[in-house]
This record gives C-alpha cells, structure tokens and sequence, in this order.
C-alpha cells in the first residue's frame, strides 16, 4: 500500500477570462536554447513559430476541458510542470498532480518541484513509490524506465477513486515519441494520457510557453531519475542512488549547471555541458571534482570528454532495443 501524504488545498477554479498565457510574439523571446533561437531568424519566422504555437496551445486547452478532471503525473520538470499548470488554468480544483517520492528521485528534484506547485496553487499529492523493491527494475536492463512508469501508474490508478479522478496523463511531448522511452509502453498499458504530444506541443515549444508564463523553471535542465546515471546491469540500490545523488550535488556546489555523473561501479564518469568544459579543465577545478567523487565514494573519476549527452546510456544499447523506442 503506497503512502501518501496530504494534498495542499486546491486554489479556486479559474473564471473564463483566463485564457491563452502567451501573446502572438511570445515565442519569439530570446532564450538560453540556440535552437530555438535558430528557428526564429527573421520576424516573419518569429511570427510563424509564435502562430503555430498558439494554436498548439489552444489544441492543448480544449482537449483539458474535454477531459474535465485529471491527475497529471508530475515530477517537477519543465514538461509536466507546464501540463499540471495548463491543467490546473483549465480546471481549477477539478485536477491534480501526483508527485512520486522514492530514492531515485533527487531530493533537490523533489524541493523544486513541490516549490512550483506551492508558487502556482497546484494541488499536490506526494505518494510513496515502490519500484525499488521490484527485483526486474533493480536487474537495470533496457526496460527498467518501463518498470518504474508501470509502478508510478499503478500507484495513480488505485489512487484515482478514492481521490474522484477517472483520467489519468503525464508529461510527453512530441519530440519524446521519437527517442528510446520504455516509459511510454507502461503509459499505453495503464491509459495514461499524454496532452502535450496530442497537441504537437515539442520540448522547444514547451519551454517557450512556460518562459511567456513567467514559470522560472523554462530553462531547467532536463533531470531524468538518478537510476538513469547507471550503467545498464548493474543492479539499482539505494546506495547506488545516494552515491549519484551525492555526487552530483557536489559538483552543483562547484558551479556546474548541467552535468550527469554515470556510475560504472568505482568509476565514475563525469559529463558536464561542453560550454562548461573549458572551466572544468583547470587543475584546480579537476583537483576539486576529483575529490568530491571521492567524497561519494567513487575510487576513480573521469572526465568525457564528448561533454554531457542525454542518455548517452543507451549508446551501449543494441541497435534491435533502440528501434523499439517506447514500444
């Protein structure tokens, strides 16, 4: 039996006078993303991509009131934080989002996103997950993003009745549909819903959208669960978690913003965003990397030098796993 600890007070629900939260030109901003940038290269581009946006995001509206209530699974990144907000703009007390509290999910991670939702009104039920006690998500082969995302919404579905929620949707967009997520098929599994993708909303777009609603979490780095940080057959343990999870806050001390520590036993390997590489390369900086890895417990560390990859994990991952992406 999960538990669960008590959702905050849902705010009002919102008169009809709250609309869309981005202008015409608000996709056009200047960001952080030279992609996004990129795309915007003239006005008529910045007005094409904001046109286009917009009407993404009225797709993503409509389709919430459709539904009517919802449980949004939220972790506190940009994606479902930007869904449980929409949610919440749409059906006021008629949603909620779920927020999984277990080790692989980094206490900074878990203070952010409660502190978003505390910001926004969001109502918030914080529920205790259990995918470390399964023995095929300690086993850490290709599937075990698909064992923790069938915990998560099993856990969601036992919660819905008693809480008056039948739908049930998390934080895909459309980009995800094109990368290796085991995640997805527990989705199909448990019918869970997922609004972004549906309205073609992509990580660009999202992050547009939540820098014109003023949300100070558009730019947070993608923080996927620390189980994600080690290599594939090595067997997930709390221990293993906390080493990574201390590792990582460590070199957050030094400075750095966005970094993964991939744990292969002794060593750990250290990936850190390539504009931030140059400051990482000096002695002194290396010396104080070395021995926060110490500190967590790694014997040896080591610096890649191709910089931080998202899932760059699932490079080792033959090329029949990777085709099956979410499937």
């Amino acid at each position: 039996m999960p538990s669960l600890a008590k959702a905050r007070p849902a705010a009002p629900a919102p008169s009809q006078c709250q609309g869309a939260i981005i202008s015409p030109m608000a996709a056009s901003a200047h960001t952080n993303f030279p992609e996004l940038d990129h795309a915007q290269n003239t006005p008529d581009d910045a007005l094409s991509v904001a046109s286009a946006t917009a009407s993404k995001l009225l797709a993503l509206e409509n389709r919430l009131r459709q539904l009517g209530s919802l449980m949004v699974a939220y972790s506190g990144g940009v994606d479902s934080a930007f869904l449980a907000a929409a949610a919440h703009r749409i059906l006021g007390s008629r949603m909620i989002a779920v927020l999984a509290d277990s080790p692989s999910l980094a206490r900074r991670d878990m203070e952010q996103a409660s502190a978003f939702a505390h910001a926004q009104q969001i109502p918030l039920q914080v529920v205790a997950t259990e995918e470390l006690d399964r023995p095929e998500y300690q086993r850490n082969d290709a599937n075990r993003c698909f064992h923790c995302k069938d915990e998560l919404f099993a856990t969601m579905e036992a919660l819905g009745p008693k809480l008056g929620f039948t739908h049930i949707a998390y934080g895909m967009n459309a980009d995800d549909t094109k990368d290796f997520r085991p995640g997805q098929r527990a989705a199909e599994e448990h019918a869970v819903l997922a609004p972004l993708a549906e309205a073609g909303l992509t990580k660009i777009e999202i992050r547009a959208l939540a820098k014109a609603a003023g949300y100070p979490l558009w730019d947070r780095p993608a923080a996927p669960c620390l189980a994600s940080r080690v290599e594939y057959g090595r067997t997930v343990t709390r221990e293993v978690l906390e080493q990574v999870e201390r590792a990582e806050e460590s070199l957050r001390q030094l400075g750095f913003r966005e970094l993964r520590v991939r744990h292969h036993g002794e060593l750990a390997r250290v990936e850190i965003a390539r504009a931030e590489l140059p400051r990482a390369l000096a002695i002194d900086m290396l010396d104080a990397i070395s021995a926060a890895l110490k500190q967590a417990g790694f014997q040896y560390g080591t610096l890649d030098c191709a910089g931080f990859r998202s899932g760059s994990m699932n490079a080792l991952l033959p090329a029949d796993v990777l085709a099956r992406r979410g499937a």
